[in-house]
C-alpha cells in the first residue's frame, strides 16, 4: 500500500517533485525554509533567518541571491547588505562559538529589528557527526535555541543536517524542551558520542 503513495524511504509524494534538479546540493532539492519564509513574510515584514548548522545553506540563500557562501556575500538587489556569512574553525567548541554567536546574533537583530525569525538548528555542528567538524555540545546547541527565544519575537523552528542520528534526536528534543520550558533529565543529552 505505501508503494501506491509512493512512501518508502525517501518519498517525494509526486514521482517527478525532484525532476526540476539539475545538480544535488547540500542535500536539499526542495527549498522549503523558502517557501515558509516567504509565507512568514505575508504576515511579518522583515523575517531573519539564522543558520546553526555546520554546512553553507545555499539551498535556502539561494532563493534569494545565487552564488552565496563566499565571506563578502552581502546580498543582491533590494536585499543588498541584508546577507552576513560567518566563517568559524573546524573544532570550534562551545565557548568559543556562543561567544560569537551571541554577539553577530545580538548586534544583528538589534540593528535589523526582524518581526519574525527561522531558526534552522542544523546538529551537523555537534562534535562527533559523521560530517561536521564543529565540537559543539547539545546544551550550546540549546544556548543558541534560548538566546534567540528570548527576542520575543514570532520563532519558526525547523531542523536540518545531522549524520550521527541518535545525537540529532536527541539534541532536537533538549532544544524543544528548551523552548516549551521542560526539564528533562541530563543523561539524555549530556553524553557524546553515541
Amino acid at each position: 500500500m505505501l508503494d501506491n503513495f509512493n512512501c518508502g524511504e525517501d518519498y517525494p509524494v509526486f514521482s517527478d517533485m525532484y525532476d526540476f534538479c539539475r545538480e544535488a546540493s547540500g542535500f536539499c532539492c526542495t527549498n522549503d525554509i523558502v517557501l515558509g519564509i516567504l509565507e512568514l513574510l505575508r504576515y511579518h515584514p522583515r523575517v531573519l533567518y539564522i543558520d546553526i548548522g555546520i554546512h553553507h545553506g545555499d539551498g535556502y540563500t539561494g532563493g534569494y541571491f545565487l552564488g552565496t557562501g563566499k565571506l563578502d556575500d552581502n546580498g543582491s538587489r533590494l536585499g543588498k547588505h541584508f546577507c552576513l556569512n560567518v566563517p568559524l574553525l573546524d573544532g570550534i567548541d562551545d565557548e568559543m562559538y556562543l561567544t560569537v554567536f551571541k554577539t553577530v546574533i545580538g548586534d544583528t537583530v538589534h540593528a535589523f529589528s526582524p518581526s519574525a525569525i527561522v531558526l534552522q538548528c542544523g546538529a551537523d555542528s555537534l562534535g562527533c557527526d559523521g560530517l561536521g567538524t564543529f565540537n559543539l555540545s547539545i546544551a550550546a546547541h540549546g544556548e543558541c535555541v534560548n538566546f534567540v527565544r528570548k527576542f520575543n519575537v514570532p520563532l519558526m523552528i525547523v531542523g536540518r543536517g545531522g549524520y550521527t542520528i541518535k545525537n540529532v534526536s536527541r539534541c532536537w528534543n533538549y532544544e524543544t524542551s528548551v523552548l516549551v520550558g521542560a526539564s528533562i533529565p541530563n543523561e539524555l543529552f549530556n553524553v557524546f558520542p553515541l
